[in-house]
């Protein structure tokens, strides 16, 4: 059995020393064309809880789509090749956290997509 690489939660700067703010946000990419890119980056300091991931094909077409997050040296797969139908809408509800070195990525293969995420961003700087 092969041995996978631990990276472990909860780096330094993120652990809560004192008060902080929590609000709720989103961030959307418009018209991607059949390429990766980053929806989200994380920032030090703060703490990121994603509660969905909504993408819509606006091209008319069927194709595939990917969501993956780099934890700052790997790219690590969520969604990898989910397929859709032509205007159809994929929704990803499963909740997962980001930290500061973290960076959530996109990918669809039409040449019309749009991507929707909300997420918590709770501020310890």
């Amino acid at each position: 059995m092969a041995a996978g690489t631990l990276v472990s939660s909860g780096t330094s700067a993120n652990i809560p020393t004192g008060s902080g703010s929590e609000r709720l946000c989103r961030a959307s990419i418009s018209t991607l064309n059949a390429d990766w890119q980053e929806i989200l980056s994380g920032t030090a300091g703060h703490i990121y809880t994603i509660i969905s991931i909504i993408f819509c094909d606006q091209q008319g077409a069927s194709g595939d789509i990917a969501i993956r997050l780099n934890n700052g040296s790997n790219d690590i797969r969520i969604v990898s090749g989910q397929d859709h139908a032509a205007e159809a809408t994929f929704v990803f509800n499963d909740k997962f956290v980001m930290e500061e070195d973290d960076d959530l990525d996109v990918y669809n293969s039409v040449t019309a997509g749009h991507w929707w995420v909300t997420y918590i961003d709770q501020d310890w700087t």
